[in-house]
């Protein structure tokens, strides 16, 4: 080698060694973003020390002197554990990603701003009372301490976008509940879709794509007290004569209790895990905090001051989501040669205007005019899917129960953190407005209760299941259903109350709730298995939080083989090896992936040429649909893109060639090789990293899983991507089961881990566990908690 090849060579090599120094030297120092194990920290505004113990599992135990102690503590350690994640969120509600993201979130920035999340959540705040103020007041002081306290680097996330966070505020700690009741009652897109598709379809096809839900399984409350049923003619003249004139102008889940007569310990059992989408951190933080007058256990949100899910020592519950229709589109006619006011039956009315600027990161701020009806924000001003529905001349606005100021939900968990019995849990739901929620309830005394709380509108006439004429008040909102007449219950004689998200009352129960029941499959497996099973342990419990039997695949098999045309030796292959399947959805197996693979197509062969653009909207798997067409609506079969004549045989048969082409192409021609796990990870994506190539790998969480979108361990896939339909991105990343005859028996388990850096060991240490159905305790006493501890956060009064 001669001396210049020499010299470029020690120079590359000096190069790389510096590159990685200073690759080496920037972890080194994104590592002091994490916390240590034992601190100390001087907080002003403390009544008294605070001792934080952290257990082996991650999980704070808050000791505090004082509730609002604790509160500052809980605040504290959020931000400690989850700072990011809890300031994307309420720059999301806030209508403020642009600022720190740029240009490409701007759309998102613009609908929160007419929704106005940010604004609704801090007229909540002041419309709190005094103790309920002061707790979020305590919480939002502790966030804004450990900013002031806190050293080294910031989350990553802060340094990738070059920003440091604000100070916390009051308001901030209320946006989630505000975000989450929009997300779990976006039925207006469901309004939207059947009005898109009333424009290309005849009736009776728009209805044959929503069947009717399921008879056999029964509802959540198969009966209803008759005295909790009044006469709804009656209460809604009444509503009309008392309720002020103001008033007249678009999920899953799990839960189910056992009573002490059918469980193993002679106390209730109540089991929960709702469903959500996956995201890295997960959104569930696990703490105990205890005080005087508050000892609570169970699952946070970071941003949040009060505990959403748990028990206190008395009574436990547990939510599942109702989809209930809480949200109408209606199309407001506008004065003829104006933009600024609109028609109403008592003639034109002026717009309620709001001004506002979004600014966006290195670009010119972005004006925003923002237009209100007596019906709600125009949101057809942002939404340009949403225009198609009014002719020239109109606009669209949005109803919804939970963009109403003086919405006290979060005065309910408040409340229902320190609810001793049913009378208190009663009480503390009056006040739980958004969304509306199936909330299940056990006491340590033996009693077990159910309520499905929130405003749920009355109507003036119609159902709310497509867009409305606004200006004519025939199809306004008249009140909401009286909270005594909500569908509830007391120590039911049945000893079981159960609900995934199917129907929860009869159907003589007098008022509208919702057209769109979740397809039975979750909620008659669990029946069956209580049924089958007694006496029922927490153990069973959990058993069967991770049952992967998928009914859908029982049912509607059959069908599917009945109609293939099995010509050829890949299909005989196929059909045997489906018949001989038992329907669990397992990650070792080739017959879950090839099922869903099918109905995927099946669906897609059916009503893809009658949809045609709206397709990609509609699109899931459906099969209590495609059962419908296939036994009594053979017309669908037909492609009415061709000039033949289609047979439902020939559609189901294509549909599978389909299908296997796609895999072999993904996964090789051997089917032995195949497994659902390779194609269904559950992936947590991380909502910054997750968008960058090579950060992705470091950020996102991703493993095989059993499951599906049908079973009780549901496991749901996006259909809608093209490189990976497979991929689980919605489930219970929370689990819990409740045992009322100890608590400090309690089972839990959260999907990815207690921390939000990516960097922590505790960022993804939960997933493997929470995958193959393991779950943790948390202690109960001070003295548990230290036998178990890795570490003792201290804050002390600063004087």
């Amino acid at each position: 080698m001669n001396r210049p090849q020499t010299i470029l060579f020690r120079s590359i090599a000096i190069g790389i060694v510096a590159l990685a120094m200073f690759l080496a030297g920037g972890v080194l120092w994104l590592r002091t973003s994490l916390p240590g194990l034992s601190e100390t920290f001087r907080i002003a505004g403390l009544d008294r020390q605070i001792e934080i113990i952290h257990d082996r599992n991650g999980i704070p135990h808050i000791i505090a002197a004082t509730t609002d102690d604790a509160y500052r503590a809980l605040g504290f350690i959020h931000a400690r554990d989850r700072l990011f994640q809890m300031d994307f969120m309420r720059r999301l509600g806030a209508g403020r990603l642009s600022e720190v993201i740029g240009r490409s979130i701007v759309a998102l920035d613009k609908t929160m701003r007419t929704l106005g999340i940010n604004r609704l959540a801090g007229e909540t705040f002041h419309r709190l009372p005094p103790d309920a103020r002061q707790a979020v007041e305590a919480y939002t002081a502790g966030v804004n301490a450990f900013l002031a306290s806190r050293a080294g680097a910031l989350p990553p996330e802060f340094v990738v976008l070059r920003y440091s966070p604000e100070p916390w505020t009051t308001t901030d700690s209320l946006v989630w509940g505000r975000l989450m009741a929009l997300r779990l009652t976006g039925n207006w897109r469901t309004e939207a879709l059947r009005a898109a598709l009333a424009k290309r379809l005849a009736p009776d096809q728009v209805e044959d794509l929503w069947p009717p839900d399921d008879d056999d399984t029964p509802p959540t409350l198969a009966s209803i007290p008759a005295e909790r049923l009044p006469d709804a003619m009656q209460l809604a003249e009444n509503m009309l004569r008392d309720i002020p004139a103001w008033l007249d102008q678009v999920s899953a889940s799990n839960s189910w209790l056992v009573s002490g007569a059918k469980s193993a310990s002679g106390k209730p059992i109540l089991a929960n895990d709702p469903h959500l989408g996956f995201r890295a951190p997960g959104i569930w933080y696990l703490a105990r905090l205890s005080a005087p007058g508050l000892d609570v256990t169970g699952a946070t949100v970071p941003g949040v001051p009060f505990h959403v899910l748990g028990h206190n020592r008395r009574i436990a519950w547990a939510f599942t989501t109702t989809d209930s229709d809480t949200q109408d589109l209606f199309i407001e006619r506008l004065v003829p040669g104006s933009t600024d006011s609109y028609e109403t039956p008592t003639g034109p009315t002026a717009f309620t205007i709001r001004r506002e600027s979004i600014r966006v990161k290195g670009d010119k701020a972005i004006p925003l005019v923002i237009r209100e009806t007596r019906h709600g924000p125009v949101i057809s001003d942002i939404h340009d899917g949403l225009k198609t529905l009014a002719p020239a001349g109109h606009v669209v606005s949005l109803a919804a129960a939970s963009l109403r100021p003086d919405d006290m939900t979060p005065l309910a968990l408040y409340r229902l953190n320190r609810a001793q019995n049913w009378s208190d849990f009663k009480n503390a739901l009056r006040d739980f407005h958004a969304p509306q929620q199936n909330i299940s309830y056990a006491d340590t005394d033996g009693n077990i209760g159910f309520i499905a709380p929130a405003r749920v509108p009355v109507r003036r006439s119609g159902h709310g299941g497509r867009p409305v004429p606004g200006w004519t008040g025939a199809f306004d909102w008249t009140g909401f259903i009286p909270f005594d007449a909500l569908p509830q219950a007391y120590n039911p004689a049945a000893g079981l109350v159960v609900n995934a998200n199917h129907r929860i009352v009869p159907r003589n129960y007098p008022w509208h709730l919702t057209d769109d029941w979740a397809a039975p499959y979750r909620a008659r497996r669990i029946f069956q298995q209580l049924e089958r099973q007694e006496p029922f342990s927490i153990a069973d419990s959990a058993a069967l939080q991770n049952d992967i039997l998928s009914l859908a695949a029982t049912d509607i098999l059959p069908v599917l083989l009945k109609h293939l045309n099995a010509g050829t030796d890949r299909h005989r292959e196929i059909a045997e090896k489906m018949r001989r399947w038992n329907g669990k959805m397992s990650r070792d197996r080739a017959e879950p992936l090839i099922f869903i693979a099918w109905l995927a197509e099946v669906n897609r062969a059916l009503y893809a040429d009658e949809l045609g653009p709206l397709f990609e909207r509609y699109f899931r798997l459906r099969p209590r649909t495609v059962m419908r067409m296939l036994k009594t609506k053979p017309h669908w079969c037909d492609d009415i893109a061709t000039p033949a004549l289609e047979t439902c045989g020939q559609t189901v048969s294509n549909a599978l060639n389909a299908a296997l082409t796609a895999l072999e192409a993904q996964f090789g021609p051997d089917i032995d090789t195949w497994r659902w796990g390779i194609a269904h990870r559950a992936v947590f994506s991380h909502p910054l990293f997750g968008r960058i190539p090579v950060l992705r790998t470091l950020a996102d969480i991703r493993i095989e899983s059993d499951g599906g979108p049908f079973t009780v361990n549901r496991a749901q896939p996006r259909l809608a991507s093209r490189s990976t339909p497979f991929e689980s991105v919605h489930g219970p990343g929370y689990r819990a089961v409740y045992d009322l005859s100890d608590l400090s028996n309690s089972l839990f388990a959260t999907a990815t881990g207690q921390s939000g850096n990516p960097l922590s060991s505790q960022y993804a240490d939960r997933t493997r566990a929470w995958r193959d159905g393991q779950y943790i305790n948390i202690p109960q006493t001070r003295k548990d908690a230290l036998e178990q501890t890795m570490g003792i956060t201290t804050l002390t009064p600063a004087r």
